[in-house]
């Protein structure tokens, strides 16, 4: 495991307990870091969208997942597992990516791999298996199980999408704040498609 790849994991595993703590410790507090969060990637979208054609359609996108983010998290559980699943679905990714490589997934973005797409649905899976086998958590372990495969499909298409944009831009990382990463944006790309999705599925009442 190189260097690059340890870093990533460390400032995975430092940012999940800052969220956690900064989404339960009161309204205020949450409030304050959601929108912390949608300023940075306001700003950072702006930067790399410039003046495009496009760059309206990502501002109304960014407010629209950030409302949602915000409208789950009266559930602090749903947030855990969305954020959980993207995260796991990234680390899987870049680790089994790095590790088997292999053929490339596409070429919008070229460090994509089949391993690494594979990688990102096992991760996820083996983790919420196991809590839910410890927790006994009341809940059907297939449809959950269902609910992290889509996740984690959506993820990692956001994934993709935020990597094209790049690509428009040519720029590598749409920022610098957050070691391993990059920007705010390299880090939720998949969140952001992730959260608008969960809220579906909640509106359908296929979450409950």
């Amino acid at each position: 495991m190189n260097k690059e790849t340890i870093i990533r994991i460390i400032s995975s595993i430092i940012l999940l307990p800052l969220v956690y703590y900064s989404l339960t410790y009161g309204s205020v507090m949450k409030s304050i870091f959601i929108m912390i969060c949608f300023v940075i990637s306001f700003y950072e979208w702006s930067m790399m969208a410039k003046n495009k054609s496009y760059a309206v359609y990502g501002y109304i996108f960014l407010f629209f997942s950030f409302y949602t983010f915000y409208e789950l998290s009266a559930e602090i559980i749903f947030i855990l597992f969305v954020i959980i699943t993207c995260v796991l679905t990234d680390i899987g990714g870049y680790v089994f990516g790095k590790t088997f490589k292999g053929p490339k997934l596409t070429k919008i973005s070229p460090n994509k791999t089949y391993a690494g797409m594979i990688g990102g649905y096992t991760l996820p899976l083996i983790f919420i298996s196991i809590i839910l086998d410890q927790t006994n958590y009341p809940v059907s372990l297939i449809k959950i199980l269902i609910i992290v495969i889509l996740l984690s499909t959506v993820s990692q298409i956001g994934d993709i999408i935020i990597s094209y944009f790049k690509r428009l831009s040519k720029i590598k990382h749409t920022g610098y704040i957050i070691p391993g990463h990059g920007g705010l944006l390299d880090r939720i790309d998949g969140m952001i498609f992730a959260f608008p999705f969960f809220f579906f599925l909640r509106l359908i009442g296929f979450v409950n």
